[in-house]
């Protein structure tokens, strides 16, 4: 597959192009490729790209990734779907002939430019875990309210034993076409019908239970599954269990969003963790085997004699499992010399005995002062002569 161009450079804009420029970059540009207005036979793909670069580039958190990362940072975080997930097409190029519908039938197999059956609404649902729930994986059950078809009905809004007739305005497409002449030559628009909503047809009759809307609100149980090593942020998508859309239509989807708690031991860095530990001074001196948590039981690690504090060891597959590879992160263990704020009268003589082995005799301040104070006129009589 070839290297996909630079999203600046498919616009003609530079790195610190303003939203404004990027927006008029873009809509000059697709009015001049669109298929719609373009004999060239390279004119779909040319606005596939335009496209695809002003979705990522009119978003602020879309641009920042790209900025950093490239196309790597865009494909590893994004489906095509949600590339242009929140991209209001129609409203940019409205007048133009070149509907918002058009762009998705391009790039998620639409025919025509037609406009194909009404979407539901997506649904957000966040939820808590824990870190240790993230490294094992969580199957769980949970309750979302959405709208769904009303039982009585069906969906179709009409009282039982009745049918919606055909919209005489719009003859059943939902949509309404005007032509009009401009300096560009005749421009075709559509919109929704004013008459049935764009629903193609209109109820006589409506349903009692749900008053001719075809909805019904419920909260429904939805049975999940997090994969062990999911990350903060990370969403899992359940195709059609957003808002219906009705009996014709196509239910929206369910998004999953993953909050991680934060943990009063680890801190996460992707697969691995990071902790810290106190050590005294001796154990730092002497040596030591300790003891640490993990996420799953405890472990031990040997101290060497002589450890300084922020000494970094590394604990092997004691982190997070990798959710796209095989195997866990490391735990990387800090350890950091506690020293204690009291002492014992024997404790301080034990001390004071050690300072003096290592020729630390204790000093004064006014004699600490006086002999930095000494060292630095010695070390300008010296650079002097």
């Amino acid at each position: 597959m070839p290297d996909k161009k630079d999203y600046y450079d498919v616009l003609g804009v530079s790195k610190d192009a303003s939203e404004k420029d990027i927006k008029t970059a873009y809509r000059k540009l697709a009015m001049k490729h669109h298929p719609d207005r373009s004999d060239d036979p390279g004119a779909e793909e040319m606005f596939k790209e335009l496209s695809e670069a002003y979705a990522v580039l009119s978003d602020p958190d879309k641009r920042q990734k790209y900025d950093q990362f490239g196309h790597a940072g865009i494909n590893s975080q994004y489906s095509q779907e949600d590339l242009f997930r929140g991209v209001n097409f129609e409203d940019l190029l409205r007048g133009f002939g070149a509907g918002g519908e058009s762009i998705f039938d391009m790039f998620f197999g639409g025919g025509g430019g037609r406009r194909g059956p009404a979407r539901g609404r997506d649904l957000r649902y966040d939820i808590d875990l824990t870190l240790e729930q993230a490294s094992r994986g969580l199957e769980t059950t949970i309750e979302v309210p959405r709208t769904e078809n009303c039982p009585k009905c069906q969906g179709s809004g009409a009282k039982p034993g009745t049918s919606p007739v055909t919209c005489s305005t719009c003859r059943g497409s939902g949509q309404v076409t005007r032509a009009q002449n401009t300096p560009f030559g005749q421009m075709v628009t559509s919109s929704t019908c004013p008459k049935c909503g764009g629903r193609g047809e209109l109820i006589t009759s409506p349903c009692e239970d749900c008053s001719g809307t075809g909805r019904a609100r419920k909260a429904r149980k939805i049975n999940i599954k997090i994969p062990a090593g999911v990350e903060d942020g990370q969403h899992l998508k359940l195709r059609g269990q957003g808002d219906s859309a009705g009996p014709k239509g196509v239910s929206g989807d369910l998004y999953v969003v993953i909050n991680i708690q934060p943990h009063r031991l680890f801190q996460r860095l992707d697969s691995d963790l990071i902790m810290e530990t106190p050590i005294s001074f001796t154990q730092a001196a002497l040596g030591a085997d300790l003891e640490v948590p993990t996420l799953n039981g405890r472990a031990r690690i040997k101290v060497p004699a002589g450890t300084q504090t922020g000494t970094v060891f590394r604990l092997r597959g004691k982190g997070m499992p990798r959710l796209h590879g095989t195997g866990s992160g490391d735990l990387h263990v800090r350890v950091k010399i506690n020293t204690p704020a009291s002492l014992t009268a024997r404790q301080r003589q034990l001390l004071e005995e050690l300072a003096e082995e290592f020729g630390e005799a204790k000093r004064s301040s006014t004699e600490k002062e006086k002999s930095l104070i000494d060292k630095i006129v010695d070390e300008v009589k010296s650079a002097v002569q």
